[in-house]
């Protein structure tokens, strides 16, 4: 076998063997995928606690259902822009709720709203009770990120606590709740609550098996050229 041959015969092996190592790989992010929505659905699983208690277990509290009493302060309400809802344009509304005793503020997503432009909304039609109890599940909130807007009155992006600290003036707890009860009698209006999150395997499986399919194609194009390759060197003797 040549050497123009042979090396026309070690490239598609070294892609075949690449791909295949991606395609592995793939493999492992879909069994820690799996994993870990499988820890969600048990913490979600698990009974209602109050907001204290579900911090105080440590670990990750994404999903836990948590109760909670305290004072939503619509004068530091935040509007989380360019939200969707069955295809309609709108806004999350993002209401601090100040717990008895404590400085810190828990941010509450009281659900979607529509809005024209996914940006502006009148808040005040929205307000609930002031006093509440509540029920939701908890959601992480990074310690950082984008920073918000110079004008308050301007609309967020994203959420991270160290922009609505500054924005707010007060601490801001590292998780959010996500609010699913309707502690009051409905008036006018009230925000549509956001629905359960539902776990997503991912394309993890999906994409292994595209890079198996294309370390097949490498290894059978590899020895249809290579074959090919030999019969031209045995013919030029």
């Amino acid at each position: 076998m040549r050497a123009r041959t042979l090396v026309g015969f070690l490239i598609p092996l070294a892609c075949a063997a690449l791909f295949v190592r991606l395609g592995v790989w793939q493999l492992a992010r879909h069994t820690e995928r799996a994993e870990r929505n499988a820890a969600l659905e048990e913490q979600r699983a698990r009974s209602t606690a109050t907001l204290a208690e579900a911090l105080a277990a440590g670990g990750d509290p994404t999903w836990r259902a948590v109760r909670v009493a305290g004072r939503f302060r619509y004068d530091l309400e935040q509007v989380l822009a360019g939200r969707t809802n069955a295809g309609s344009p709108g806004v999350h509304l993002i209401t601090p709720l100040a717990l008895p005793g404590s400085d810190t503020l828990v941010l509450v997503t009281r659900g979607w709203v529509y809005s024209p432009d996914a940006a502006e909304v009148d808040l005040a039609r929205w307000h609930e009770a002031e006093f509440v109890t509540l029920a939701g599940y908890l959601m992480p909130l990074p310690d950082s990120g984008p920073a918000a807007p110079d004008d308050p009155s301007r609309p967020l992006r994203s959420l991270n606590r160290a922009a609505l600290a500054a924005r707010l003036g007060r601490p801001v707890a590292s998780v959010q709740i996500v609010m699913t009860s309707d502690s009051l009698a409905r008036a006018d209006s009230v925000p549509r609550r956001l629905a359960p999150p539902v776990p997503d395997a991912g394309p993890h499986r999906s994409y292994a098996m595209q890079w198996f399919a294309f370390a097949a194609i490498a290894l059978v194009g590899g020895a249809i050229l290579t074959r090919r390759g030999v019969v031209a060197d045995r013919a030029r003797g």
